[in-house]
């Protein structure tokens, strides 16, 4: 039941993520269904990146931060490249 919970716990908060970077990056928005999956990945990519300068989220708010911000970095990304790929 843990595991199943903490799924749906990193879901929800990429989704959440994944709305906070399209509102914030106007500009490159997927619009809101793209950007809640690109919210998904940038809970992935950020946690990543946190990981490798040494930071971790411990509460709910620090890994909204994390997925937002890997979020918003998935968006840049893909504005920049993924018309090229």
């Amino acid at each position: 039941m843990g595991i199943l919970f903490s799924l749906i716990w990193f879901l929800l908060i990429g989704l959440i993520a994944g709305w906070l970077a399209g509102q914030i990056t106007k500009g490159k928005s997927l619009g809101t269904t793209n950007n809640m999956i690109v919210g998904v990945l940038g809970a992935i990519f950020g946690g990543f990146l946190f990981r490798i300068i040494g930071l971790t989220a411990t509460n709910v708010i620090g890994s909204l931060i994390t997925s937002t911000l890997g979020a918003i970095l998935v968006l840049y990304l893909l504005a920049q490249y993924g018309r090229r790929l």
